[in-house]
């Protein structure tokens, strides 16, 4: 069994900073892609940015030159830096990784529990 657990979230004012992480933790042969996502009311789940295996990066054109992803592949650990922050960044914030528990086994998605980012003054 693999669990993703978030830590960081909580209560920003407009221009601040965040920083989220996300540990997984089980039965792991190997991590694939590693993200983040988001959720805000009413809105459906968007991509925020990802990592693959290799360190190639890829943000939502909404958070490009403020937020920050980075990895720790010993570590099986990806954090968001979160800098600027607008009121359009509140939303739940889900950790998202792409796992191999064994060595011929398939990928499979996980996701965290979720953590609130809230930008408010």
């Amino acid at each position: 069994q693999v669990q993703l657990v978030e830590s960081g979230g909580g209560l920003v004012q407009p221009g601040g900073s965040l920083r989220l992480s996300c540990a997984a933790s089980g039965t792991i042969f190997s991590v694939n892609t590693m993200g983040w996502y988001r959720q805000a009311p009413g809105k459906r789940r968007e991509l925020v940015a990802r990592i693959i295996s290799g360190d190639t990066t890829t943000y939502a054109d909404s958070v490009k030159g403020r937020f920050t992803i980075s990895r720790d592949n010993a570590k099986n650990t990806v954090t968001l830096q979160m800098n600027s922050l607008k009121f359009d960044d509140t939303a739940v914030y889900y950790c998202n990784a792409e796992i191999r528990s064994r060595r011929y086994a398939g990928l499979t998605d996980y996701w965290g529990q979720g953590t609130q980012v809230t930008v408010s003054s």
